[in-house]
């Protein structure tokens, strides 16, 4: 039988906060980390149980459990960026996150338990690492980089206007590439190990990128409602 729900995310909490004290244990993490990193894990923890309860979830499978602890480490990514101290364990703990974003979904796919809740926890778990990613790099770029992490919360807001926005989109290999190009290039240039005009180039191409992929996107959403829409008009006459 399944641990409930709520014993899953309570888990999850605590492990969160483990995470921090051993952040702070052999890297240092100063209060404003501490304060990022909690609040971030109290409000992750009510909306993981608002959405879980929303789609009729009762447990978190297995796919889901590798998307909590890819949720776990953009927490510790977050209080490491706000709270300073070495760029390693950021990049560390980035990385990390961003390999297990391959396990997931090939869990899932592997048993059979694709959902909805599923592929929406997954991709917000991923746009909350970019976002935090990208906040950190603008410190050293530029504030042009949080273009980076704010355009899926922009297609997200413009969605709330424009419901043909939320129409589902068909399997894309280029619109996955795109996405893992964004996490990969922004840990890159957290470590610094490239100059920073390269870095400004490199993050710029990743940057142009996206852009393309949500246009080609929106665009493909926009042919649709056209179709949907002559198609409704040819039926009434």
């Amino acid at each position: 039988m399944r641990e409930p729900l709520r014993h899953q995310v309570a888990a999850a909490v605590l492990a969160q906060a483990a995470l921090l004290g051993g952040l702070a244990v052999t890297v240092g993490l100063a209060p404003r980390g501490w304060y990022a990193g909690g609040a971030y894990a109290a409000a992750g923890a009510v909306a993981l149980l608002w959405a879980a309860r929303r789609s009729g979830r009762r447990s978190l499978g297995a796919a889901d459990r590798i998307t909590v602890v890819r949720a776990l480490l953009t927490g510790g990514v977050l209080a490491l960026a706000v709270g300073g101290g070495p760029v390693w364990p950021l990049v560390g703990l980035a990385s990390l996150a961003l390999v297990l974003d391959l396990v997931d979904g090939a869990v899932a796919r592997s048993g059979g338990t694709e959902s909805g809740f599923g592929a929406a926890f997954d991709m917000e778990t991923d746009a909350l690492l970019i976002m935090v990613l990208s906040a950190f790099v603008s410190l050293s770029l530029g504030v042009w980089v949080l273009a980076i992490g704010l355009m899926r919360y922009v297609f997200g807001a413009a969605a709330l206007v424009a419901p043909w926005l939320r129409a589902p989109l068909p399997p894309s290999r280029a619109r996955k590439a795109v996405a893992a190009l964004q996490g990969v290039t922004l840990v890159v240039a957290a470590s610094g190990v490239l100059p920073p005009t390269v870095s400004t180039v490199v993050v710029a191409v990743a940057l142009a990128a996206l852009v393309w992929s949500f246009g080609r996107d929106v665009l493909g959403l926009w042919g649709a409602r056209r179709r949907r829409v002559r198609a409704s008009v040819t039926q009434r006459t």
